[in-house]
């Protein structure tokens, strides 16, 4: 094992920032370990040239490889990113159009609003298949009810996010849309057996792999069928045995946020960052702000991997795959649009006719 372990665990963790600028602690920690990354959100951003300025200073913390600066960026409710950016409608909405080259449209605006602020990495987008109306956290941020529609759609946005230099991130596998609670607040519990999942809620992961999307992202959904005991963020046989192994997905897998209740009910962060990596995730997702929380969980890591209750042979699996999609999309300096232009990109008339094309079919 490396003596570098210390910092190359870091690159495992997309943290978080309590506020709108890069703290003394967030600092000290990118010292101690060589963080992967940073995601955005409402109480990180006042204005878009502030947001511009803090994804140049996040730079600030890379020692060998730069940081994404991510966001949930997915359009209706979930839009980190407000006026003067463009407001865009649900995802249902151009689900409903069925429009591919709207989706172009809209995605190639999306890509450019992002790169204008030096946003690199979207979490977008929302993959799972809206079969359960009384689903209470997904709805409308889903593209359809239907498995083909939704991966077709997906593929589509996959593609122009990335052509324009955006790693997307499809979510929430093995899928989050038949379920009755919110995984913000519970363990959502999905009853089908493996052949339906298959069939269905794998469709659209099964098409963001050929469009080679960068990252998928795990639901905290319980999914009995496949195991009984584990979220699947946290299960072996989910995350590496059906995307990794059996639908052969060679790029990053990143929990969703370790500090969401249907995880942090029954495990610390630390021990939810333990056994995602172990299970196969590549990355993991800790949102809060909290920087003690963020350092805990990295020494969790450490100690996991001296200890061999992770393999170093994971670790440097992750690692290489983590290295790849940085390779792909950060290997230019990260530079956003002069500070003037900003302004002029942002909700300009053309981003503001593709919303009024989808806006038709709300």
């Amino acid at each position: 094992m490396p003596s570098s372990i210390r910092r190359d665990i870091g690159q495992l963790l997309i943290g978080s920032l309590p506020g709108t600028t890069i703290t003394s602690e967030i600092r000290s920690l990118a010292r101690e370990f060589s963080l992967g990354g940073v995601i955005l959100f409402a109480r990180n951003i006042e204005a878009p040239e502030q947001v511009a300025e803090m994804s140049i200073d996040v730079q600030t913390l890379a020692s060998d490889l730069p940081l994404w600066v991510s966001v949930d960026q997915e359009g209706g409710r979930v839009a980190r990113l407000k006026a003067p950016f463009t407001e865009w409608p649900p995802m249902a909405v151009l689900g409903r159009s069925g429009d591919e080259q709207l989706a172009v449209r809209f995605a190639t605006a999306l890509a450019t609003e992002l790169k204008a602020v030096g946003i690199t990495l979207d979490y977008a987008p929302v993959l799972d298949i809206h079969t359960n109306p009384k689903n209470p956290i997904i709805g409308d941020r889903a593209l359809g009810e239907n498995a083909e529609s939704v991966a077709r759609l997906g593929a589509v946005i996959i593609r122009t996010l990335q052509q324009n230099g955006v790693a997307a991130c499809g979510k929430h596998f093995p899928g989050h849309g038949d379920t009755s609670v919110d995984s913000h607040l519970e363990l959502p519990l999905v009853e089908h057996p493996p052949d339906r999942i298959r069939r269905v809620e794998c469709v659209p992961f099964r098409e963001a792999i050929r469009a080679e999307v960068a990252f998928i992202m795990t639901a905290h959904v319980l999914v009995p069928s496949f195991d009984e005991h584990r979220p699947a963020t946290l299960s072996k046989t989910i995350v590496q045995g059906l995307l990794r192994d059996e639908l052969g997905f060679p790029g990053v897998i990143l929990s969703d946020d370790l500090e969401m209740k249907a995880i942090a009910k029954t495990y610390s962060v630390p021990d939810a960052g333990v056994r995602a990596i172990a299970a196969g995730c590549d990355g993991i997702l800790v949102c809060s702000g909290d920087v003690d929380t963020q350092a805990a969980t990295l020494e969790a890591l450490v100690h996991a991997v001296e200890e061999q209750k992770i393999p170093y042979k994971r670790v440097e699996d992750a690692l290489a795959r983590l290295r790849r999609a940085k390779e792909r999309f950060l290997a230019a300096p990260v530079a956003s649009q002069k500070m003037a232009r900003i302004r002029q990109v942002l909700g300009c008339d053309a981003h503001q006719r593709i919303v009024d094309d989808m806006a038709r079919y709300l």
